[in-house]
């Protein structure tokens, strides 16, 4: 029956995730200043000019909103890299699934598609899913827009309707994914997800859930794991949204939905205390996850953590058009995975000129060295000059 066959998807997705109860080699950073600052977030809506990726070009305008930052991790496809503990994650599910689930003709019953690109339409990432037109998650404070109509894609959902339209009724999407977002241990604007949708005949389907929202499925509900003493959320699922399964040709049918974060269970599985060591090339990292079995329990061995150096930047700003995104986005680009987290932790309105201020901490620390009080002050120099001369803050330093 399908609802037994439900309840084992969701018993998998449990059964994977109870089992849990530095940056570039060698790497040699240098200050930047602001003038190159400012040209490696110029990638930023400059009409006539393009955006060159994954071998195609794309017309820049006033949605444009990329960072050479994010396009330098395009292409890199870590859980397709073998013994990447993001790919020892997806050989898990894939295995799970290969297994669990058969036709007929003893064949797996899901495709597995990871190798799709992560530049979609905005049409793909959001009218398809049946996203609002005015719902807030288009925004460009949260989303990498090459430009007006095509965009680097916030979620594996993107292809959900090319595949159902394509005429598959089983199938798992795994890749990455990118969103602008805080900067902490948990946070990076390049994450990976993993996704499955099976699609069912209508008279099967008899199953109730626990409220939740997500666009693109109802009912709906989500899954949070306790990790260090702080809620990660790693799976979100439902039954898929009517019109949405109907407008991709499969009127007749119900469809199933869950996706989870990559990174997430498996720094909960592995115990990988921050998520910029997934973008690591240190060997001290990678060879623990050269396994024999993609089963085989690992813990990770902490590398040697080095000191940390804080800097606080403070300004008032602008009257309009600001977003905090901009300022983590700058911060990223500037001070690449040297920054280990960004927090606001101040905020001050003028009682005469009610004008704002913010005042961020940066946490600046070296996956694999020291760094000195002087080559950080280099790098926190650039930032404040950037924030002036892109952001139009006023700076309090």
């Amino acid at each position: 029956m399908v609802g037994s066959a439900l309840r084992q998807v969701a018993r998998a997705c449990v059964s994977l995730l109870s089992k849990a109860s530095h940056v570039s080699r060698g790497h040699q950073h240098q200050a930047w200043g602001s003038r190159l600052a400012a040209s490696e977030l110029a990638a930023q809506g400059a009409p006539g000019h393009v955006v060159e990726l994954l071998g195609k070009s794309y017309p820049q305008d006033d949605h444009t909103n990329l960072t050479r930052k994010v396009i330098s991790r395009v292409g890199r496809n870590l859980h397709n890299q073998q013994h990447h503990p993001l790919w020892l994650i997806k050989e898990r599910v894939k295995e799970h699934f290969y297994k669990q689930y058969v036709g007929r003709f003893g064949t797996p019953l899901f495709s597995v598609y990871d190798s799709l690109s992560p530049v979609v339409t905005t049409w793909q990432n959001f009218d398809s899913l049946l996203i609002p037109a005015d719902h807030p998650s288009r925004k460009k404070g949260d989303n990498y827009y090459l430009n007006r109509t095509h965009m680097l894609r916030a979620h594996t959902s993107a292809h959900q309707w090319d595949l159902l339209h394509a005429g598959l009724d089983a199938f798992l999407v795994v890749g990455d994914v990118y969103r602008r977002d805080q900067i902490d241990s948990q946070h990076y604007p390049i994450f990976h997800q993993l996704e499955a949708v099976r699609l069912f005949s209508k008279h099967e389907l008899e199953i109730r859930w626990v409220d939740c929202y997500f666009p693109f499925t109802h009912p709906s509900f989500e899954m949070e794991i306790n990790f260090h003493g702080e809620w990660l959320e790693v799976l979100g699922c439902g039954v898929m949204e009517q019109q949405l399964v109907n407008s991709a040709g499969a009127q007749d049918r119900i469809g199933w939905a869950f996706g989870l974060g990559l990174e997430r269970l498996a720094m909960i599985l592995y115990n990988i205390p921050d998520i910029r060591l997934f973008w690591s090339e240190d060997e001290r990292f990678l060879k623990q996850f050269r396994v024999s079995d993609i089963n085989q329990k690992v813990k990770f061995q902490p590398l040697s953590k080095y000191p940390a150096v804080i800097n606080d930047i403070s300004f008032w700003l602008p009257s309009e058009n600001y977003a905090e995104n901009d300022f983590y986005d700058l911060v990223r680009t500037i001070g690449g995975d040297l920054v280990e987290k960004v927090d606001l932790i101040d905020k001050f309105e003028h009682p005469k000129t009610h004008k704002t201020s913010h005042c961020y901490r940066i946490t600046y620390r070296h996956m694999e060295r020291t760094l000195s009080q002087r080559e950080v002050g280099q790098v926190h120099q650039a930032v404040q000059e950037a924030a002036v001369q892109l952001l139009g803050v006023e700076g309090r330093f």
